[in-house]
């Protein structure tokens, strides 16, 4: 395993042509992953082609899946490896659920009115603050 995860899967999601790849640094936000590699397909079988070269790319280069998840429909595939997380979408399901937006936000980040009434505090109940 010399060669980084999560540069075999950005390879892996180039090779078949993925469009919008984002790769997300989300270690100050959540201890249950390190990164978040977000990509489109242009259909359902390109989607499932993605998800399957990151999963036998992976594996070849020595690397544990942990599991894979929304294969059955291939409108959003979510490819677990522990420290990195691949989320495979059609381009509407990934504008419609905006993961970038969701896991970019930090706390004090304005809501999208752009009022400062409304600042956004993670994390933490509204009534605790």
């Amino acid at each position: 395993m010399t060669q980084p995860l999560k540069d075999i899967v950005i390879n892996a999601l180039e090779e078949i042509k993925a469009t919008d790849i984002m790769d997300i640094d989300v270690r100050e936000l959540t201890g249950m992953m390190d990164t978040m590699i977000v990509a489109s397909g242009n259909s359902n079988r390109q989607v499932k082609s993605l998800a399957n070269s990151v999963v036998v790319d992976a594996k070849e280069a020595g690397y544990s899946l942990i599991g894979v998840e929304g294969d059955d429909t291939c409108e959003w595939i979510l490819v677990d490896f522990g420290d990195v997380i691949v989320h495979i979408m059609l381009p509407a399901t990934r504008e419609f659920y905006d993961l970038e937006r969701l896991w970019t936000m930090r706390p004090g980040d304005l809501l999208e009115d752009g009022s400062g009434e409304n600042d956004v505090t993670l994390g933490v109940p509204e009534n605790d603050q």
